[in-house]
């Protein structure tokens, strides 16, 4: 049975049983700061299994996860993932153990015809219940059940003893058995053998108890079930097949890379490589993209480890961007929306792929020479084999670099390897990524409000002023209480309110909650906390009490600047879509008074004409007066009728339809227009780059794109009074100026020359002599970078073997040239390489050609150490 089948039907089989099935979140949690990325399909339901109120208590989903805490175990074994589906049923104080086993023994065995005598369970060895459920009600034969301790069997894993505080509970597992001819042999294998003759299939968990400080558990008053079972395990089973790898989750993946690297290739490094290109996709799909950063970091980690896989299988080139299709082709039925956005995907990771492979080039010569230091430094052979550990581990955690490579650069220089000091130092990493990408402190992290109220009723869309009754005040420290008696500001919930909270991109309303004219609260923003509207008032004239009526009333002016931008955003885009394609999708966005931002998926900068064409395009747009409809519907039917949807945004089962003519359609709870024309005008500010494959636009609308262009006005005006000029010859007579000061500086660079020709003897006897090679480094008065490279061209021809490195300081900013003759380029001496620790000095970067490289910097009064420091570099390298 296909993989797309199995997850139908597990939703299929839970939607009967009244379950909502929920559509999967995004790999980054929604208003989740505790967790990196969602890692188990009970992540979006943490305000459910906290107690609060909403319209469903059974649920089920497909849920996208990944996880990087096993890392070093993905290919390796059968069933070890980055990126992987989690199908799951959960009960909010529903029902409990009885019907979570009953359910999940019903889909096993009825609906997917699994033999019953290949199913093994576990439980926790505590857990009277379970067992009695298992071995009575199922009828498994208790040689066929077997009980394990708070390791095995608890959630999370020994709790009891070692926390974190919160809810927890007995699990109980449900194993495939492949037969005694898998795995060990031994006649008394069973699940807690790990021989691979058992596949851990489902995880049921019963959330029933309340782990306290000091490891004490109290019954919870409502009691929870979260189950888990991985899509790619249970395809494995179905599909007669010991590995994940052999599904067809992978399959088309794998063969695809087997193709390309042409012979027989390790299928581990095949399997780590169909992995990690998975984990990549969908991650940049959810809008992650690679960075040094938090979560940019594990992508940036994942794409390098895939890189440094492809060599180990003999590509030489980038090849991961290629798999972006093969996986966009197999996950296209659940996922459509990565088959848009593949050719995108792709770009970013090709991107990414071209920089990691210069890198390498980097790496393996440095690799070497740090090796040579190395012996120099440590005479003991111990502490030389734990610094070469290190420094493995180093390149390994920065760039992604093979730890078997540094050893193998090692044992060339017969260096010693500290194989058990680098484990412990990845062992130490992991512990450090798992606490990141784990929930932080408790279980379940809800330091907010406390609600427990009934959503408030959001009344902006028709009004700007409303009448209110007040349901809660609370202080400072967020502690309720039952008047602002006293207080400067305080956080107000209303019934009902006007007042729009921050959401989407778009900032919060602004306004007054006044009881009558001497009692008055100013509003200075609003958040949801769950589904209320929290009212956040910078400061109080009066009382209030708790139950008094008030009236609510939101600042129009601003809140008109607002709903401008907002609607332009959507013309924005839309006009994007119609200039740059259809590539084009929301990455993020900010609606705020006195701008917008707006941020997009594109390969390249905008040109002058692009930009132009867009930004005369929204114009269009607004001149045409186009009435905006509003319209709510479920949304999976406004998805299936073109509307677009901004990946990071949770969307509700119903939400509003925001359509303007027959070119923009989007789902969106934000405040808008009632047509185009009230926006005005629209105006960009400014285009970007914010990340690999992501641009940015900036831009306003109506007085405040009026102040800006205003201001451009009042600019040029200054310009040309300046030069005494009109506005019309304004472009020639700057063009005019610039050609005569370029034509100057040419002059004054051509005398510079001719000085400094007569001065090469001096430059050359400032030198010494190390190992037959001439290390010169020479401070040039005010010269800028093509004078110092052609001093450095004539020194070249002058010195059969030399270092030479040139530098000067020009109106405030460093630059420096760094090169070496030709016979040296052949010694392994690389200008590129050195430049790099000389530019540190003067807080700048270098690079370049192996024979020529330069540098630059902003530190002015450390031109005379970095020359030190390359005279230093140099002595190194001949002296290797």
């Amino acid at each position: 049975m296909k993989a797309d089948n199995l997850r139908k039907k597990f939703l299929e089989f839970f939607a009967g049983k009244k379950h909502k099935i929920i559509e999967s979140d995004s790999l980054v949690p929604a208003g989740d700061p505790t967790v990196l990325f969602t890692s188990a399909g009970m992540n979006q339901f943490k305000k459910q299994f906290l107690g609060q109120i909403t319209d469903f208590r059974r649920a089920a989903s497909s849920q996208k996860c990944l996880r990087t805490d096993d890392l070093e175990k993905v290919g390796i074994t059968p069933f070890h993932h980055t990126f992987f589906e989690m199908l799951g049923n959960f009960s909010f104080g529903d029902y409990f153990k009885k019907e979570a086993i009953e359910w999940a023994w019903e889909f096993l065995t009825e609906w997917l015809k699994i033999p019953k005598d290949k199913l093994w369970v576990s439980v926790y060895k505590e857990d009277n219940e379970a067992y009695e459920v298992w071995s009575k009600e199922i009828k498994v034969s208790k040689d066929r059940i077997i009980k394990l301790g708070d390791k095995e069997n608890f959630w999370p894993s020994e709790a009891k003893q070692k926390g974190p505080n919160g809810p927890c509970g007995p699990c109980s597992e449900i194993f495939y058995d492949y037969g005694k001819d898998v795995g060990c042999g031994k006649k008394d294998c069973d699940p807690s053998c790990s021989c691979g003759r058992f596949a851990e299939v489902w995880n049921l968990v019963f959330t029933q108890f309340n782990r306290k400080e000091g490891g004490s558990l109290e019954p919870l008053p409502n009691k929870n079930i979260d189950t888990g079972m991985g899509l790619e395990r249970l395809a494995a089973v179905m599909q007669g097949v010991k590995s994940n790898f052999e599904t067809d989750l992978f399959q088309p993946i794998v063969k695809e890379i087997i193709k390309e690297a042409g012979r027989s290739p390790n299928i581990k490094t095949v399997y780590v490589i169909s992995d990690h290109i998975r984990a990549i996709a969908f991650a940049i799909l959810d809008g992650v993209l690679p960075s040094n950063d938090s979560r940019g970091y594990v992508v940036r980690k994942l794409i390098r480890r895939g890189v440094n896989n492809c060599r180990q299988i003999g590509l030489k080139k980038p090849f991961l961007y290629k798999l972006v299709a093969v996986v966009a082709e197999v996950m296209q039925e659940p996922y459509p929306g990565l088959l848009q956005r593949r050719e995108n995907i792709a770009a970013i990771i090709k991107k990414e792929e071209e920089s990691f492979w210069k890198v390498l080039k980097e790496i393996e010569p440095r690799s070497v020479s740090s090796l040579d230091e190395f012996k120099k430094e440590y005479k003991s052979q111990s502490e030389l084999a734990k610094k070469v550990a290190q420094f493995a581990f180093e390149l390994h955690d920065t760039y992604g670099y093979p730890k078997e490579m540094t050893e193998e650069f090692a044992k060339s220089k017969n260096v010693p390897f500290d194989g058990k000091h680098f484990d412990s130092l990845m062992q130490e990493q992991k512990q450090r990524s798992k606490s990141a990408s784990s929930m932080a402190g408790d279980v379940f992290v809800d330091s907010e409000i406390k609600v427990d109220l009934k959503p408030t009723e959001f009344v902006g869309y028709e009004t700007v002023e409303e009448e209110s009754k007040i349901l809660k005040i609370f202080d400072n420290e967020n502690k309720e209480i039952h008047s602002t008696k006293g207080l400067k500001s305080a956080k107000v919930i209303l019934d009902k309110t006007p007042f729009y909270a921050e959401s989407g991109g778009q900032v919060s309303d602004k306004g007054l909650i006044s009881k009558d004219t001497d009692a008055m609260l100013e509003v200075t923003e609003a958040r949801k906390i769950h589904e209320s509207i929290v009212h956040i008032c910078g400061s109080i004239k009066g009382e209030f009490k708790v139950q008094d009526k008030v009236s609510a009333k939101v600042d129009v002016e601003r809140r008109l600047a607002i709903a401008r931008n907002h609607t332009a955003t959507h013309l924005l885009q839309a006009a994007l879509r119609k200039v740059l394609g259809e590539h084009v999708q929301q990455q993020g966005s900010l609606v705020a008074e006195d701008r917008l931002r707006f941020d997009f998926t594109h390969f390249k900068q905008l040109t002058k004409e692009e930009l132009f064409r867009v930004e005369e395009l929204v114009n269009e747009y607004i001149l045409n007066n186009e009435t905006l409809k509003v319209e709510e519907k479920t949304t999976a039917q406004a998805k299936k009728e073109g509307a677009l949807a901004f990946f990071a945004e949770k969307y509700a089962d119903k939400s509003r339809v925001v359509k303007i003519g027959g070119y923009s359609k989007e789902l969106c709870g934000g405040t808008h227009l009632k047509s185009t024309g009230q926006i005005g005008i629209f105006k960009i500010l400014s285009e970007g780059s914010v990340a690999q494959g992501i641009r940015r636009i900036e831009a306003a609308t109506g007085k405040f794109a009026y102040k800006n262009i205003k201001q451009q006005q009042e600019l040029i005006q200054e310009l040309s009074n300046m030069l005494k000029t009109d506005e019309m010859n304004l472009i020639a007579n700057l063009t005019k100026m610039i050609e005569s000061y370029k034509e100057m500086d040419r002059r004054l660079s051509s005398t510079k020359l001719e000085s400094l020709k007569k001065s090469l003897n001096d430059i050359i006897a400032s030198g010494k002599v190390v190992n037959a090679v001439k290390i010169i480094a020479y401070k040039i008065e005010d010269a800028d970078f093509s004078v110092l490279r052609s001093v450095m061209d004539m020194l070249k021809k002058d010195l059969k073997s030399a270092i030479i490195t040139l530098g000067s300081v020009r109106d405030g900013a460093v630059m420096i040239v760094m090169g070496i003759t030709e016979n040296l380029k052949t010694k392994g001496v690389d200008a590129s390489l050195m430049i790099k620790s000389v530019a540190e000095v003067v807080g700048g970067k270098g690079g370049g050609r192996p024979d020529l490289a330069q540098a630059g910097g902003n530190m002015a009064n450390k031109l005379n150490d970095a020359l030190s420091k390359a005279v230093e570099v140099s002595e190194e390298k001949v002296r290797q």
